[in-house]
């Protein structure tokens, strides 16, 4: 096993609801230095585990192991965290409860807290439900996290996203294969359909246009629907997959005992440097909602990834913005 877990124990959720034997997968990558100030936590994504977050940590990158801890946390529902998969009756399939954003960040709290003993956090970085995970980092824990960068992602899901997202769901949840979540195999045909859904969204109308799917080794349209889409969403259980849709559809910075739903204020709290980096293409986060946000937030600036890949120009497969976005961080390491 690649990866390690911090067993949560009985945890209470937001919701109210108890979830026994609750438990944090996460890898690390470098070593903890006896001062604990090299520390960057990097929350992994909607439908990711932490081998996708691998793409922008190495030597030669800001997220240089030999100079920085980076914890990659993976999100509760994918899987490898406790998940309708991995959960034994009676909470397991689509019993498995409610998770928020706020639920997995004070997990994800206590892992750094007490299996590490970490005080302050360097940096806070992440992509998509990654980039709601850094925001909610900086809101929940305002003296602890340092530096942020959320890159093509927002500090809540705006409605246009909650709706795109409910059409995602809807092959899945309509299909006799699922079995309201009591399925024996896997509804692969309404998984192979939100491939489909996603696809039209995941990359911007330019990028298609351009067939810009050839440089990723595409050789046509069909057979990147199918081997890059589809593929994609064959490899989640739908459980997961609907558990998953649940915490980034009611992602909110805000939508806890801290703020109680003021949103200005969550983001005023920020105190970190903040560098924020939407995809200027980004059908799922434009940039205008990115924009109104780092406006509230003290330090930050808005860095937007000038780029035709959409969604996608913030997960390591296309090497300009993948450059752009290590530039940044690189440079917001470095202040003081």
């Amino acid at each position: 096993m690649d990866y390690k877990i911090f067993q949560l124990g009985d945890v209470t959720l937001q919701s109210g609801e108890i979830l026994p034997n609750a438990f944090l997968a996460y890898q690390t990558y470098g070593t903890l230095n006896e001062d604990k100030n090299n520390v960057i936590v990097y929350p992994t994504a909607f439908g990711d585990q932490h081998y996708q977050n691998e793409w922008l940590i190495g030597p030669d990158m800001a997220l240089d192991p030999n100079k920085y801890f980076i914890i990659v946390p993976n999100l509760l529902g994918n899987g490898l965290s406790s998940s309708p998969s991995n959960t034994p009756a009676p909470f397991d399939r689509s019993r498995f409860p409610k998770i928020t954003i706020f639920d997995n960040i004070s997990f994800q709290y206590r892992l750094i807290t007490e299996k590490f003993g970490i005080e302050k956090i360097a940096l806070v970085t992440g992509w998509s439900l990654g980039a709601l995970q850094t925001f909610q980092w900086a809101a929940s824990y305002p003296d602890m996290v340092e530096r942020i960068a959320p890159f093509c992602g927002t500090a809540k899901t705006w409605p246009h996203t909650y709706v795109f997202l409910e059409g995602v769901k809807a092959p899945l949840v309509s299909n006799a294969e699922w079995a309201n979540g009591e399925y024996t195999l896997q509804p692969k045909t309404a998984m192979r359909s939100i491939g489909r859904v996603y696809a039209g969204w995941g990359f911007s109308q330019a990028f298609y246009r351009k067939e810009l799917y050839r440089e990723l080794g595409y050789n046509s349209l069909e057979n990147f629907l199918t081997d890059f889409w589809e593929k994609n969403f064959l490899n989640i259980d739908a459980n997961n997959l609907l558990a998953m849709l649940w915490t980034g559809q009611h992602g909110d910075i805000s939508a806890n005992h801290l703020y109680n739903g003021d949103f200005e204020k969550a983001l005023q709290s920020i105190r970190a440097k903040a560098v924020i980096m939407p995809g200027t293409t980004d059908l799922y986060f434009p940039p205008e909602d990115s924009q109104y946000e780092t406006e509230q937030i003290p330090n930050a600036v808005f860095r937007p990834i000038e780029s035709i890949w959409g969604h996608l120009a913030g997960r390591g497969i296309h090497e300009v913005d993948t450059k752009f976005i290590d530039d940044q961080l690189r440079n917001l390491l470095k202040l003081t």
